[in-house]
């Protein structure tokens, strides 16, 4: 990049930042008065034109200051050379926090509620993909001689529970034969294999036991397999109110994202975008490729350990936000939501 190209990015770098600090239309004199940029107002003014012309900045009214463009934020995120690292303490109050949490459901809650205090943005998470998930443990509860109830436990820390009725009674030997065997053919398996397994071994089932064992592997089947429902998290959504002239040249303004946040497809795949753990995804208004929340930006990347990815997780708000503070943010909480769920 020669040195003229270099200024110029360091002009949008400097209208970038007071933006978002500001919210307010950056003109020249403030520019000089606020950043060493080592050049004259007039060359400020030029290189300004220059940045119009090309679309990464624009004047939002006559004889107005410039705001950055969807262009000139997706310039200024690719030359993020680096992102500002958390501090100790904040990493040992995010440890701490998370690992308070009793349960997979309370540990995403308290994700998405640390993600948007942090970033004063809208948080979400996703629920840890089954398909991504390996079976740690099958317990069978004798709830009554003809009934059961199976409790699945994934090592990403899920439970499904399911009740399945038998249809015969069972005494405790036979009910410890069904344990038994569907324990032999589920443990340490990925879900995707697990439900297989179950599937051939439903074919194999005792004769005297095949009523109930055909129930019970159904019943797994059912359970192991993907679903779609109840699938995410969301936090701080109230953040979006202070965003709210943000939003106000779009059509339909925060109604339109807020809209899009209650469909649940559309989130997750944003967060399909980011598919490895340690990469943190940005996309920029149009990029979402989503028509109500083209006035947004997403930060999202995967969470896991151990090279699986879990899931994701991520914030929404307007482009116009801190995006290395955000994406700081967003890698660090991922980095230990992975790792309070894996050692669960």
């Amino acid at each position: 990049m020669s040195s003229t190209d270099e200024r110029r990015f360091e002009v949008l770098r400097a209208i970038v930042t007071d933006y978002v600090a500001t919210q307010e239309p950056i003109g020249s004199k403030a520019l000089v008065e606020r950043h060493h940029l080592g050049v004259s107002s007039a060359t400020v003014r030029n290189d300004m034109a220059v940045l119009e012309a090309e679309g990464y900045i624009t004047q939002p009214h006559t004889s107005s200051g410039r705001v950055p463009t969807d262009k000139g934020y997706r310039l200024f995120v690719d030359r993020i050379s680096e992102v500002k690292p958390i501090s100790q303490v904040e990493r040992r109050a995010i440890l701490s926090f998370l690992d308070s949490g009793v349960d997979l459901d309370d540990v995403l809650r308290r994700s998405v509620q640390l993600l948007a205090q942090l970033t004063r943005q809208v948080a979400v998470i996703q629920y840890p993909v089954l398909s991504s998930s390996a079976v740690r443990h099958l317990e069978v509860v004798a709830l009554s001689p003809s009934r059961l109830l199976l409790v699945v436990i994934t090592d990403t820390g899920r439970v499904e529970q399911r009740m399945v009725e038998l249809g015969a009674d069972l005494g405790d030997n036979d009910i410890a034969r069904l344990r038994d065997m569907f324990s032999a053919a589920l443990n340490g398996q990925r879900l995707e294999v697990a439900s297989h397994a179950v599937a051939e071994l439903a074919n194999q089932a005792p004769e005297d036991l095949r009523q109930p064992f055909i129930r019970v592997a159904t019943v797994l089947v059912e359970t192991l397999v993907e679903r779609s429902a109840d699938r995410l998290v969301l936090g701080g959504t109230s953040n979006l109110t202070r965003a709210a002239a943000d939003f106000a040249p779009m059509a339909g303004a925060m109604g339109s994202v807020l809209e899009a946040l209650e469909e649940q497809v559309v989130v997750l795949k944003l967060l399909a975008a980011t598919q490895n753990s340690g990469t943190v995804t940005v996309q920029i208004g149009e990029e979402t490729r989503e028509e109500n929340l083209r006035g947004t930006a997403v930060v999202s990347t995967g969470y896991g350990a151990s090279g699986t990815v879990f899931g994701g997780l991520g914030v929404l708000g307007p482009t116009r936000m801190d995006y290395p503070g955000t994406i700081a943010s967003v890698a660090a909480v991922a980095r230990y939501v992975g790792e309070v769920l894996a050692d669960r």
